[in-house]
């Protein structure tokens, strides 16, 4: 895998399928929530991602496959972390960010995403359909205690 110089990330020409996403946060009055999606075709609960399009920042492909499958604006608040795993005869690395929701806007189903919910951290450990992104976000619960 190529890496940016002085830097450990994947660069766009990389053979890896380089993907971004976010935690995507909002604060209630019980308590911070989390994000997740279901995806219909996958029957899955995950963090919003998506691949990276060529000319794009790592964090401007998480921001807008953020807003892509939520509808939601977000502003950037943290690097979270990676993960990677195998997709077929290719590996994937996900870089994820914690953010922020801005403004007052609602979820809108599409095309990749049927559903969203919110949910404390503890519960959205629960209901991740994959490990690895359970552990980033137990990763997250602790930098949080």
């Amino acid at each position: 895998m190529k890496t940016t110089p002085n830097s450990g990330i994947p660069s766009p020409d990389s053979p890896v399928i380089e993907a971004a996403g976010g935690i995507l946060w909002r604060e209630t009055q019980n308590g911070p929530e989390l994000a997740l999606v279901h995806r219909e075709r996958y029957d899955d609960w995950s963090l919003p991602k998506g691949k990276r399009e060529p000319g794009e920042t790592w964090q401007e492909t998480a921001l807008r496959e953020v807003f892509e499958e939520t509808g939601l604006r977000a502003e950037l608040v943290d690097y979270a972390g990676a993960i990677g795993y195998p997709v077929g005869n290719r590996a994937k690395v996900v870089l994820y960010w914690k953010m922020r929701v801005t403004g007052k806007q609602s979820f809108v189903p599409n095309d990749e995403v049927d559903r969203m919910v919110w949910l404390p951290i503890h519960e959205a450990i629960k209901k991740a359909t994959y490990a690895d992104e359970r552990i980033l976000l137990q990763n997250q619960q602790a930098a949080e205690d």
